[in-house]
């Protein structure tokens, strides 16, 4: 058996702190190994993973093999997920997860399913969570990247995933070919999706089921990826089991694996077992933009222009003063990059969309966060922000247009705002697929064909002391306890807007409104 690799892949050393980097070779120093038995080969234990359905008990190959190394026939790829470059038209990043350790992965693209000529290196990043006795085992887990460069704009792509042992070209693996596009040349119309708070359950896998329906041409999750932390404190007392991922990137695989999916950071997603920011999990698991801002210490911020509008993630944590285990951890630095990133975009493009997980207008229960708008609030206010999306709340929940604090106008249901003049729209959409939320007394649901305007919502902020400060509020238009995405159309030309939508599970839409600047 050949002995572990102990250096860090200088792509991924690149992205990590001296503290992540210590983890890392600490953890891959001192790891059993131990060969897979063909018993276990056998078994089927190397082919993925299962769940029964609502997300519970998962088992995983990883857990059950230990951390050996299989033949690589036997090792059967699963999770595929993607994410853009920092140029959406000539950059892509595929991700995947093996079972077991592996040798040279790659990737196979082309132009056509059967013409997978170019073959790119890939790299692995694997990852150690010891156990806990009595509550969890160790578990180790391997997860793969390849970065496409250099691709043409406006183009679908094939591609398969493969290492020493499993070419995807080869006609009995042929039917996991996958295919993505890149962003085009010049600004037309596109649609993109967007929840937070999905976690695994069967109603996480109906939000995939209707997102595909909307041909997005990439989505955008708003944190609280998979809820394997389950506590969402940032802390080692959290309940975790790590396994949940080898599920949900099952269960997303069917969408993420053609369409980017675009991840930043929430509380659940602050896994204090890999670094000190507790990041380094989604180091591991994620390849996302690199746009300037300092990735090693908070992964979840980038940005990228696709069309006629930029996006913006952040990392709400480094705000909160909800959940405090991460504040001011980027020492401010994540809000200079902020004020100066929107400054570029706001120069370049039609319209600036803003996309974290905690709330900065809310009514339901996490209410509203009292950091993310003291922190952020005036510079979107400054740089004109075309539209903010949250999660956080398990709720669909959508203001008025913002300005100062207060209402600027109202946007009743099917309305236009304008930015310019009227101020910002906020669109909490925590209805991913994990348990929901309601709204407090006296506020009640409110959505397309069920209309129930009330004059004031009694609710709260949460202040820098961790206490709540009551606020009487009026900015509350559009209130959904269920299920639910978020849909934007995003039109160039000569009358730029954005077609915001929110559609229940089931399908039906339950919001929309317009975006439009100078009107």
């Amino acid at each position: 058996m050949d002995l572990p690799d102990v250096g860090i892949p200088p792509q991924l050393a690149r992205r990590m702190s001296m503290a992540e980097q210590h983890e890392y070779l600490r953890t891959k120093l001192t790891r059993r190994r131990t060969l897979v038995t063909a018993g276990a080969v056998a078994g089927g234990l190397l082919t993925g993973c299962s769940t029964d359905g609502n997300g519970s008990s998962p088992r995983t190959a990883a857990s059950a093999s230990a951390t050996g190394r299989a033949p690589g026939s036997a090792v059967v790829p699963f999770g595929r997920h993607l994410a853009f470059g920092a140029d959406p038209r000539t950059q892509m990043r595929i991700s995947w997860q093996v079972p077991a350790a592996v040798r040279k992965p790659y990737v196979r693209i082309g132009a056509r399913p059967d013409d997978l000529g170019r073959k790119v290196e890939a790299e692995v990043r694997d990852l150690h969570t010891p156990g806990v006795t009595g509550v969890r085992p160790t578990l180790d887990q391997y997860y793969v990247h390849a970065a496409l460069d250099d691709l043409l704009p406006g183009t679908t792509y094939y591609y398969g995933v493969g290492h020493d042992g499993l070419d995807p070209a080869a006609p009995e693996h042929r039917s996991t070919i996958a295919s993505f596009r890149t962003a085009p040349t010049r600004p037309e119309k596109f649609v993109f999706t967007a929840f937070g708070d999905q976690g695994v359950s069967r109603a996480a896998a109906a939000n995939d089921d209707i997102l595909l329906k909307q041909d997005p041409a990439f989505h955008l999750h708003a944190g609280d990826i998979c809820y394997a932390d389950v506590n969402g404190r940032g802390e080692k007392a959290d309940g975790y089991d790590p396994a949940y991922w080898d599920l949900f990137l099952k269960q997303n695989e069917q969408v993420a694996r053609s369409v980017p999916w675009m991840v930043t950071t929430g509380n659940h997603d602050m896994e204090a077992w890999y670094s000190p920011e507790g990041y380094g999990g989604q180091l591991a698991r994620w390849s996302l933009p690199d746009s300037g801002f300092d990735a090693r210490r908070a992964p979840g911020v980038y940005s990228f222009v696709y069309g006629n509008v930029g996006f913006v993630a952040l990392d709400a944590n480094d705000v909160s003063y909800e959940i405090p285990a991460n504040l001011g951890h980027t020492g401010g630095k994540q809000t200079a990059w902020l004020d100066d990133r929107l400054g570029e975009l706001r120069k370049a493009v039609d319209f600036v969309v803003v996309f974290f997980h905690h709330c900065a207008y809310s009514t339901s229960a996490h209410a509203s966060d009292g950091g993310v708008r003291e922190e952020w609030l005036p510079l979107f206010a400054k740089h004109q922000v075309d539209l903010v999306i949250n999660g956080h709340n398990h709720v669909y929940e959508r203001t008025d247009a913002i300005k100062g604090g207060e209402v600027g106008r109202r946007v009743p249901i099917g309305a236009s705002t304008d930015p310019t003049r009227d101020g910002i729209v906020y669109v909490t959409a925590g209805g991913g697929g994990k348990d929901l939320y309601g709204f407090p007394e006296g506020a009640k649901e409110s959505y397309e064909g069920r209309v129930r305007d009330v004059d004031s919502v009694d609710t709260f902020q949460w202040t820098k002391s961790r206490s709540t400060k009551a606020e009487t509020v009026e900015w509350s238009r559009v209130r959904y306890r269920g299920f639910s995405l978020l849909k934007v159309e995003a039109e160039s030309g000569s009358a730029p807007r954005l077609r915001v939508s929110a559609l229940a599970q089931n399908g039906e839409r339950i919001d929309h409104f317009e975006v439009r600047r100078g009107t």
